[in-house]
């Protein structure tokens, strides 16, 4: 997989780092020349230019890249190289950092963005799903389709506890993908059994959160005995 990636400081450059040990083709661009420090990711191309010029994105044959991450400190900017690349590359995936929360609202797919990662966002999720038991987490938003990556640990009260995941009557517009079991990351198949203290990651519609909170952190009271 070839991936461009339009900013290359410490973020562009740690993603850079990763994609490669993952065997992904990368190139960096940034227009700073002191950005360019090929000996920081020797594996990696490197492009000294304006990631918001036609000229440019031509010269970084962004048209033969499956993904285009716009990893600048500039929103901006971002905006700019996600639209560009996803109307006049046509780039399947573009993913684009979020430096402001306020201008999340932005990072859609009117401007050409397939997922947008908000650093602050992201951390003040961490420390929540960290410390929270029982409430739901937004981890990641995707612009298609409105849907997040939410993740949840069930508590012990929670209804479903000791039930198989082929039985739970899940919301709509929702998607188990994954339990995380201590150090174990497991698939969601149908017989598998839901335990207390495991971390449940949803791809799930946002008009569906709620409802997937609820299903998940209530225990249900049973039938009243009557004599």
């Amino acid at each position: 997989m070839r991936v461009a990636i339009a900013g290359a400081g410490a973020v562009g450059r740690s993603i850079a780092g990763e994609l490669l040990e993952n065997g992904h083709e990368v190139l960096l661009v940034d227009k700073a020349p002191t950005a360019i420090s090929v000996e920081r990711v020797p594996q990696a191309e490197w492009l000294l230019a304006d990631a918001c010029e036609i000229t440019s994105l031509d010269e970084a044959a962004l048209q033969r890249c499956n993904v285009v991450i716009a990893a600048t400190g500039d929103d901006k900017v971002n905006l700019v190289v996600s639209l560009l690349a996803k109307t006049e590359y046509g780039v399947p995936r573009v993913v684009a950092r979020v430096n402001n929360p306020k201008n999340e609202w932005l990072f859609n797919e009117s401007w050409g963005v397939d997922v947008a990662v908000s650093t602050p966002r992201l951390m003040s999720a961490l420390v929540e799903e960290a410390v929270s038991v029982g409430d739901l987490v937004r981890l990641l938003r995707f612009s298609h389709g409105d849907a997040n990556l939410v993740e949840l640990t069930l508590p012990p009260e929670s209804a479903l506890a000791g039930t198989q995941v082929g039985d739970v009557a899940w919301p709509e517009d929702t998607s188990l993908v994954t339990i995380i079991r201590g150090p174990r990351v497991l698939t969601p198949h149908n017989e598998e059994t839901l335990e207390p203290g495991d971390e449940l990651l949803f791809v799930a519609a946002q008009a569906r959160e709620e409802q997937l909170e609820d299903l998940l952190s209530v225990r249900r009271e049973g039938p009243t005995a009557t004599g």
